[in-house]
């Protein structure tokens, strides 16, 4: 099972190759050096890669980001955080779906569900509901000249 040593390790493995310019997060749902496969850590490891992927870009400084108008619209010592710009900026960051950011009375009341029990509950929500799309019939009719030919080399077809 997934706990905060995991999920710690999950996002410094692939936050340092990413920055560093690798294109590819390795990995996903893998437990013990990939000898077990979890779905919740799957779930969590793909959350994980989004909010990589969303800090990749960096971070934009310009007087909007900066929020310089408003700074001067508002003056020192007042009130910044209801300000509609603020909420503005909190929506355009990092949106975890699995993360719980409620303060604790809000979080214990709600069940107090750590970050592994709602993955798996979401991995489950998924392998119940999740209808795949079909291949195109162009697609599947290539990947299937491909085993037959595969087949064929190895004797078995």
């Amino acid at each position: 099972m997934a706990d905060a040593q995991s999920g710690h390790e999950k996002t410094i493995t692939s936050l340092l190759p990413a920055l560093a310019g690798a294109n590819l997060i390795y990995g996903l749902g893998m437990l013990e050096s990939g000898v077990t496969i979890d779905y919740a850590q799957l779930v969590m490891d793909a959350e994980f890669a989004r909010m990589v992927k969303f800090c990749l870009p960096g971070i934009p400084v310009t007087d909007q980001t900066l929020s310089v108008d408003v700074i001067a619209e508002v003056g020192p010592f007042s009130d910044f955080l209801s300000h509609d710009d603020t909420y503005r900026g909190m929506r355009e960051q990092s949106r975890s779906q699995l993360i719980d950011r409620r303060v604790r009375e809000d979080w214990a009341a709600a069940g107090s569900t750590t970050v592994y029990e709602r993955a798996l509950a979401e991995a489950r929500r998924i392998l119940e509901t999740h209808e795949p799309q079909p291949l195109p019939d162009a697609v599947a009719a290539e990947l299937k000249a491909i085993i037959r030919a595969a087949e064929e080399e190895l004797g078995a077809g």
